[in-house]
């Protein structure tokens, strides 16, 4: 029983107090769940991240299933999800109760204006940690930027640069193994 009201409160403890959506959580989970707790190996979180960005839904759902789960199975799925929903449902139903108040609050503007600048900073860095758990590869690089490119300068759906990056990064890893 321990196991699980800690599972719940590292997870919610990352949900209640990250802002910017799931992939700010990522570093937080990651340094909770591997270093700190030591519950799952950096290789196993860094396929469990791969599944839970390739799978629909947000990313840090994902994630929390795929750890939960293979901590303790349907048990730890759901006390997982449960610990790293519970904050943002709170917030969402106090916003919609209180947002017409603070809609045009100028403090309000003010204080989510400096917050945006730092959420994608917190965006980058698990871009980066996965570049350098990669090794820094230039076929990784270039499957990287590629991506970048499609969806951000060629508007192409990240759907098609998912399948397309998956596909690239086969015929890279054959074509490495080769030689």
């Amino acid at each position: 029983m321990r196991f699980y009201f800690d599972l719940f409160y590292s997870f919610f403890k990352i949900g209640a107090f990250t802002l910017g959506g799931g992939y700010v959580m990522i570093p937080l989970i990651e340094k909770e769940m591997v270093q700190n707790k030591k519950w799952i190996q950096q290789e196993d979180f860094t396929d469990m991240l791969a599944l839970a960005q390739s799978a629909p839904g947000p990313i840090a759902i994902n994630t929390a299933v795929f750890v939960g789960y293979k901590l303790r199975k349907l048990k730890g799925l759901i006390v997982s999800v449960s610990g790293v929903a519970l904050p943002a449902f709170v917030t969402i139903l106090l916003v919609a109760v209180f947002f017409n108040s603070i809609r045009e609050n100028p403090i309000f503007e003010r204080i989510f204006s400096g917050i945006r600048p730092a959420v994608v900073a917190l965006i980058i860095v698990p871009v980066v940690n996965m570049l350098k758990k990669g090794g820094f590869r230039f076929g990784i690089i270039t499957i990287a930027a590629a991506s970048a490119l499609a969806v951000w300068g060629l508007n192409i759906s990240p759907v098609w640069v998912m399948a397309g990056a998956g596909v690239m990064g086969l015929v890279y890893g054959k074509f490495r193994i080769k030689n």
